[in-house]
């Protein structure tokens, strides 16, 4: 019997959102441009593991960094039209977890 194969670009596919926080990030910037601060406050990430996967990202073309020129000047972290093109996908994944995954506390009382 021969086993099913798995698609190149699928396994890529899983593969980069399986990595620790790059779905989470993603998630963040669904709503917009945010600061790397206001990123690393919202998932609770080291600032080395944070920059180190935003340049990922960023060399993937999945997000854009911006730099505006003000005194001091802001750094801004938003989805490029690949990177938007994943929120079909987070957002099954919400309403899926929304579904069927207990709250923490709610798995601690079973």
């Amino acid at each position: 019997m021969k086993l099913p194969t798995i698609c190149p670009k699928f396994e890529k596919a899983i593969s980069l959102l399986s990595q620790r926080w790059t779905a989470l990030i993603i998630y963040q910037l669904l709503t917009g441009p945010r600061r790397f601060n206001e990123i690393q406050t919202s998932i609770g990430i080291s600032g080395k593991v944070l920059s180190d996967r935003l340049k990922d990202l960023e060399s993937q073309d999945i997000i854009k960094r911006e730099v505006i020129p003000e005194t001091p000047v802001i750094i801004e972290y938003s989805l490029t039209e690949k990177g938007q093109s994943m929120e079909s996908i987070l957002r099954e994944i919400e309403n899926w977890s929304q579904a069927w995954i207990k709250p923490e506390f709610e798995a601690l009382e079973d």
